[in-house]
């Protein structure tokens, strides 16, 4: 029974440090997107087609 609860230990550990990589990228996709169309909308005037 032991060899489970270790298990069972050891996966909720990555589960959560996996969890925690997925927001950080997430949050910085985000924040990403959001500069870049600001900066698009900054700069649309200039723009001549």
């Amino acid at each position: 029974m032991e060899k489970a609860y270790t298990a069972m230990k050891s996966s909720g550990a990555g589960n959560i440090a996996v969890g925690i990589i997925i927001l950080v990228v997430g949050i910085t996709a985000g924040v990403l997107s959001i500069v870049s169309g600001a900066n698009l909308l900054k700069h649309k005037k200039e723009i001549t087609f």
